[in-house]
């Protein structure tokens, strides 16, 4: 009988996933607010200042609007990207493959898998965009609306996602583990801290800035409900042409998402870090 070592390993490592879900629920409600500032840039086209001045003047009550979608969705995809990544990449170092190999497949696997979650992303969207504030009153009630128009309409944007998420894990894991390698290994807490903040922080920066587009067409296939499934390719030539026919411009909001990547990835770097020392 073949070695089924390739397939699935004999027990699952819940700690990884334990890991991964604790990192994103410190994350998420740590960026929120700079991740909706970016959200508007991205939609809208505007700069930071005009991106303000519309969270500001919609008040507080609505800073935090639509964040229970991302918590759900960002929990259960941290504990996915690093629980499946760990599930997929161990068999197959154990069985000889190469560790590039291994790792890749691992991350491809993860971040594939995180797209089950999309239906999150779709109602995050919705809630963030002002237009919807009159239509969609919560979380719950934007997802039985959105039945309304077919099980498909939850996963309005899938190909930029898809493309997205394996791509990113593969530069996340092998950057990181790369870094990792390379770095001193301090015994104060302090230093120790800081050297996996900034290793975080920085592939963050690289790996949002690499895929900030599919990002913003992401965004812009999803603000809209009801009607046609669009073509990805034809979507982000129509921004191409709104914006001006520059392409600078499809990156409106990427200082703003440097920012939040920055912080975001450095925060969960460290969460993720900390969590895995407590709890192995």
């Amino acid at each position: 009988m073949p070695n089924s070592g390739l397939l699935l390993t004999p027990t699952i490592n819940w700690r990884e996933f334990a890991c991964g879900w604790g990192a994103a629920f410190v994350n998420v409600t740590v960026t929120y607010p700079i991740n909706k500032l970016i959200f508007r840039q991205m939609l809208h086209g505007v700069k930071v200042q005009h991106a303000f001045q519309q969270l500001k003047d919609e008040g507080i009550l609505y800073l935090y609007r639509g964040i229970l979608p991302p918590l759900c969705q960002k929990t259960l995809s941290l504990s996915i990207m690093f629980g499946v990544y760990e599930e997929v990449r161990k068999p197959l170092a154990d069985q000889g493959f190469n560790p590039y190999a291994a790792k890749a497949i691992g991350a491809l696997a993860s971040g594939t898998t995180e797209a089950s979650l999309m239906p999150f992303e779709r109602i995050q969207t919705l809630l963030a965009d002002a237009k919807y504030h009159d239509e969609y009153r919560n979380t719950v009630h934007a997802f039985k609306v959105l039945r309304n128009y077919g099980l498909g309409e939850y996963y309005r944007g899938l190909v930029p996602i898809l493309f997205r998420n394996g791509p990113s894990n593969v530069g996340f894991f092998i950057l990181r583990d790369e870094i990792q390698c390379r770095i001193p290994k301090y015994e104060n807490e302090v230093f120790r801290t800081t050297t996996e903040f900034i290793c975080g922080a920085l592939i963050g920066v690289v790996l949002s800035s690499l895929f900030y587009p599919l990002n913003v067409l992401k965004v812009t296939m999803q603000s809209k409900v009801g009607g046609g499934y669009e073509n990805p390719i034809k979507v982000l030539l129509q921004i191409y042409r709104d914006r001006g026919g520059k392409i600078r411009y499809i990156y409106h909001g990427v200082h703003a998402n440097c920012t939040r990547a920055f912080l975001s990835w450095g925060v969960m770097n460290t969460a993720y870090e900390h969590l895995k020392a407590l709890i192995y």
